[in-house]
């Protein structure tokens, strides 16, 4: 299988088809939904690690296990994965290619969705089962 070579004569032709412009855009728009929702997260994060300040287990466990405290921290936690492995995306495209490049992605977002599973359902874990 030959893969064509893309030069930036060509990337400079506005009239060059370069990409799915849909998986571009979407992935445009998840990464900036993402990020925003990340910021909008961020006083909550910071209100939840200023009241563990301190605190032993059994507190940590009581503020987390609290509905609307896991559940939002849950969320985020995958919100953030999302936004992780979109991030990534970004940069593997730099330096991998063709089938190397569909490898680390698949890596990707295997590692994404094990962290992001794994983070949030230990969240949701202690608000429904304590």
């Amino acid at each position: 299988m030959r893969e064509t070579v893309i030069t930036p004569a060509v990337i400079a032709n506005p009239k060059t088809h370069y990409g799915d412009a849909k998986a571009s855009t979407r992935h445009f728009i998840t990464q900036r939904v993402t990020g925003l929702l990340n910021v909008l997260f961020l006083g909550f994060l910071l209100f939840i690690v200023v009241r563990l300040a301190g605190q032993d287990r059994a507190d940590m466990i009581a503020v987390i296990g609290n509905f609307w405290i896991g559940v939002p921290l849950a969320l985020l936690i995958a919100i953030a994965a999302v936004h992780m492995r979109n991030g990534m995306r970004d940069t593997l495209e730099d330096y991998f290619h063709g089938s190397m490049y569909r490898l680390t992605m698949l890596l990707n977002t295997l590692f994404c969705l094990i962290v992001g599973l794994a983070g949030a359902g230990a969240v949701l874990k202690i608000v429904f089962w304590g």
